[in-house]
């Protein structure tokens, strides 16, 4: 295993189990050098919580971004989250085109959107430059929701396979390198990640747990990653990423306490078996 060097991009969300807080410790637990840019630094996060607090960070960006040019900090992947706002995107493009190893891998998880809607801050104007940030990424893992929005598709909560393959399609012509496409789902009780690669789509079913819980679209990115860095296939990937997510929902089941995230940690040790 070649020790890399990553910078992950989104906001942190002091209690809540996800974004920064999610992606941190799972990127380490891989053997990954972990390197944070937040976009914002919020009390908890937005789902549940109520009077939370915000502070923007969208005009500390560039001069995070030239100090590191000045210091000649290069990375061997980006993997960008949750972003506030259009302008963070587009400091987010320039990043991506300047402070990259020659072999820097971009994964983008364009987190905007679940369950047919977009999240209550974004628009269709941050859509629009959120596809400007998608075609320059390597690998794209986004959920159906934000495929729909990205690919202008309509959203269906019931679909069959025709569906899935037009829905990719379309999104291809946004980036035709790799997608892996969260929650999709054929029959009840089931769900899965459909990878898209080299012209072929390989598809990973895995029980589906009704109780949603809040950030496990930023647990299950990070643990991809984290994977990929470590040689596993795309595939293979998002194979251990969708065991390791639901570990993570199953260990945290029975305590209705911890309504507000997973218990990502106490799956550290199987990810790390995985992985390493």
């Amino acid at each position: 295993m070649s020790y890399k060097k990553i910078l992950t991009i989104q906001d942190i969300s002091c209690v809540g189990q996800c974004s920064l807080t999610v992606a941190l410790p799972i990127l380490s637990a891989c053997g990954m050098e972990t390197a944070i840019l937040p976009s914002a630094v919020l009390s908890t996060h937005t789902a549940g919580f109520t009077g939370f607090t915000v502070r923007d960070l969208t005009d500390d960006i560039p001069a995070i971004q030239q100090h590191w040019l000045k210091e000649n900090i290069k990375f061997d992947c980006f993997y960008t989250g949750y972003l506030g706002s259009t302008k963070q995107i587009d400091y987010v493009i320039d990043i991506l085109a300047t402070l990259g190893s020659d072999t820097c891998v971009k994964v983008v998880d364009p987190a905007m959107a679940d369950n047919g809607k977009l999240y209550p801050a974004f628009d269709m104007e941050y859509v629009k430059e959120m596809r400007n940030l998608c075609a320059k990424a390597d690998i794209l893992v986004p959920n159906i929701t934000e495929a729909c929005y990205l690919a202008d598709v309509e959203y269906k909560e019931v679909y069959d396979e025709a569906y899935i393959t037009h829905l990719l399609q379309e999104l291809t012509k946004i980036n035709s390198n790799k997608i892996v496409l969260t929650g999709v789902g054929y029959r009840e009780g089931y769900t899965g990640v459909l990878v898209y690669e080299n012209g072929t789509t390989q598809y990973y079913e895995h029980v589906h747990i009704a109780k949603g819980c809040h950030g496990t679209g930023d647990v299950y990115a990070s643990a991809f990653v984290g994977a990929l860095m470590n040689d596993k296939s795309t595939f293979e990937a998002a194979k251990i990423a969708a065991d390791y997510t639901v570990k993570c929902i199953e260990n945290t089941q029975d305590d209705p306490t911890h309504w507000y995230g997973v218990k990502f940690e106490t799956a550290l040790k199987y990810l790390m078996d995985q992985t390493l």
